[in-house]
């Protein structure tokens, strides 16, 4: 799905030997449906020849400010651009841009974007030690003070390495989507859950979170702050992990009881039963009866601990009647899908609502954009 169509990033680059990853960026924003315009300074045309990125971005890298004006055509007022994306950007030019130091073609598209007031995300890419100095920690915050997003690096080997390229995109697609859930706080299940049965064993379900993962990165584009509970890890959300049923539940009463949440998506397949648990591991080669004992309904909890918008998903063929009663019940959408749709990578869903039933066909990444076009 190509949520940049139309779209024309200009991706400033500075000189940190994370420069070498711009090529794979460059590739991963034109994926997306972006046109991207390459602007770099002498120290990155250093490190990456700037013909890469012309192959990269299909286009001529901007390496000085000509005569044709390049920071204006692009960052100036009705400019063609509509995101400055600095990737990546070190200590040395986030201190310049900080003080309206304008002496690199990257720092002067800088200004002019900030002139203009058009998106600017930053990522930032230095040795550990330069990144907690209390000079860049506090041009850091006042860009982030004049709107600019920044985007965190990742701290390992004593490096604050620049974000993953998936990350680095998310955030170009949040700047560039106009954010218009920015303030919520969206609180989403993920995934299977899985009761054990002995110390070996657990029951568990097909579901992979691909659904889940499509909701909560789409959630971030728009603008909300994400918390997913699940047992993985997706990008640019806060994770809580759970595997049960009833960690699921205690993570998920914890949030809406402390932090208070604006919309709740019940997309994880939440254990409707659990084993009676045996100690040790069961021997095996005999006949086995489990027992199992029915588990609360964490969406009527949720309902009634905080009244969030409510969007519920219903697996199963023929559930339409059961869907229309949660609807009754205060539901805002129910998302109906059937077993063949669990862990594919695409299907068919039924978004139903007061006002009718929508039909949705394609990937997961396609119908968690149909469910929050409804909410909006």
């Amino acid at each position: 799905m190509k949520r940049l169509s139309g779209k024309t990033v200009v991706l400033a680059v500075t000189g940190s030997i994370a420069a070498v990853e711009t090529v794979k960026l460059a590739h991963a924003l034109r994926r997306r449906g972006a046109e991207v315009q390459a602007v770099m300074t002498e120290a990155a045309a250093g490190i990456i020849h700037p013909d890469a990125l012309t192959y990269a971005t299909g286009r001529p890298v901007v390496t000085r400010i000509t005569g044709l004006v390049e920071h204006v055509l692009y960052c100036g007022e009705g400019g063609a651009a509509d995101l400055l994306l600095i990737a990546p950007c070190t200590a040395n030019t986030i201190g310049k841009i900080a003080c309206g130091i304008d002496d690199t073609p990257v720092t002067t598209f800088a200004t002019t974007a900030l002139g203009r007031g058009m998106p600017v995300v930053v990522a930032p890419a230095m040795h550990e030690s330069m990144y907690r100095h209390p000079g860049v920690a506090e041009n850091l915050e006042r860009l982030r003070s004049w709107g600019i997003d920044l985007i965190a690096p990742r701290i390992e080997e004593g490096k604050a390495k620049v974000a993953d390229n998936e990350t680095i995109v998310l955030h170009a697609e949040r700047a560039i989507l106009g954010r218009p859930l920015a303030g919520k706080r969206v609180l989403i299940t993920s995934g299977a859950c899985a009761e054990p049965l002995d110390d070996v064993r657990v029951l568990t379900t097909r579901s992979t979170g691909q659904m889940g993962r499509a909701l909560a990165l789409e959630a971030f584009r728009l603008g909300a702050d994400v918390t997913v509970v699940h047992s993985g890890s997706f990008p640019c959300v806060r994770n809580i992990h759970a595997t049960s049923a009833a960690e699921m539940r205690s993570a998920v009463l914890r949030v809406c009881r402390d932090e208070g949440v604006d919309i709740y998506v019940s997309a994880a397949a939440i254990s409707d039963f659990a084993p009676e648990r045996r100690e040790g591991k069961i021997p095996s080669g005999s006949p086995l009866t489990v027992r199992l004992k029915p588990l609360p309904k964490v969406i009527d909890e949720v309902m009634a601990a905080c009244r969030p918008v409510t969007v519920a998903f219903k697996l199963g063929w023929h559930e339409e009647e059961r869907a229309r009663a949660m609807l009754k019940a205060g539901v805002r959408m129910v998302v109906v899908n059937a077993p063949p749709v669990m862990g594919a990578a695409e299907g068919s869903f039924s978004l139903m609502t007061a006002g009718g039933v929508t039909e949705v066909s394609g990937s997961k990444e396609e119908v968690a954009a149909a469910v929050w076009s409804e909410l909006l």
